[in-house]
């Protein structure tokens, strides 16, 4: 029997030495991300260490393609964040336009995959993706190893997949804990409810987190309640408004000197909500460690939502 906390390798889409692979692979194309500490911020949460991730992963991709001097045909929704999609065309991807809906994208992806001949590499549902992204983990906690509890932004599941994966390898009395927003709270239903929970619509500013689990982040990575992955590896799903997510932002800007997006400061707004700070199970979360999962920010939308 495996004991709480213990990742076995052969169970999932990734482990921690395709992680560990995937660190190797891209260490001479990346910069160092620094662990930022705030004492403002310690006096508020008793506590805690952030770790910022500026670029999205539609731009990486576009990147690590260009470095490798091959095509990067990347399907965008229409409503996407213009800074993302200038990202994007700046690291030489090309944006193929889809609807803003699930079914939109994967008919585009499907199309261009019959057009190009290209190969898929899915933002979440895949096990290169999850191992890239849990590469973050082993940075994180090789520069502040006292962490106890990670926070990390949740949509599709491969981001907080790969920094599970790593972290719990490491330490498997650490504490993973996914935000969500309230206006797409999928990952949060989906554990109540025990299966795969898809939303009819989202509404949220957090842009980067309307997407929804897919199977392997799901059945292998993170919420059913027969998913071993989710009773070992995933504590809980914590939940917050719109306005929380704004305040975080503002938080960052004013304290941590940090250009965040609203999907990278919904795991600050969780720290500070009355969910975790209430919550008895989290009362010993003494060094807590959030990933700041992106800096696009589209600067009108940005104002418009502190002036509300």
């Amino acid at each position: 029997m495996e004991a709480k906390g213990q990742v076995t390798a052969e169970k999932y889409a990734a482990d921690i030495s395709s992680i560990r692979e995937a660190q190797v692979r891209i260490s001479s194309f990346i910069h160092r991300t620094p662990v930022i500490s705030s004492e403002t911020l310690m006096l508020l949460l008793e506590g805690i260490y952030s770790l910022n991730v500026n670029v999205s992963r539609k731009a990486a991709l576009s990147l690590a393609a260009k470095l490798r001097g091959i095509p990067a045909y990347i399907v965008v929704p229409k409503n996407a964040p213009k800074c993302k999609v200038e990202n994007v065309k700046r690291y030489g991807g090309r944006v193929i336009w889809s609807e803003p809906n699930l079914r939109s994208r994967e008919d585009m992806a499907t199309k261009v995959l019959q057009e190009t001949g290209a190969v898929l590499l899915h933002p979440y549902n895949d096990g290169r993706t999850i191992s890239g992204q849990g590469t973050i983990s082993l940075e994180l906690l090789e520069q502040a190893p006292q962490l106890d509890t990670i926070i990390v932004p949740i949509s599709g599941g491969g981001l907080i997949s790969g920094v599970a994966l790593a972290a719990k390898s490491i330490n498997p009395a650490i504490r993973i804990l996914a935000a969500e927003p309230m206006g797409a709270n999928d990952a949060a239903q989906s554990k109540a409810a025990g299966r795969i929970i898809t939303l009819p619509e989202t509404n949220t500013i957090a842009d980067g987190l309307r997407a929804f689990l897919g199977d392997l982040t799901c059945n292998c990575q993170l919420v059913v309640k027969n998913c071993q992955l989710f009773e070992d590896l995933v504590d809980d799903v914590i939940t917050v408004e719109d306005k929380a997510i704004v305040e975080a932002m503002r938080l960052c800007y004013e304290i941590l000197k940090v250009v965040v997006e609203p999907s990278g400061a919904i795991g600050l707004a969780a720290v500070l909500s009355d969910d975790f700070r209430n919550n008895p199970a989290w009362k010993d979360c003494s060094n807590v460690g959030i990933v700041l999962s992106g800096g696009n920010v589209d600067l009108d939308v940005l104002w418009g939502s502190f002036r509300k």
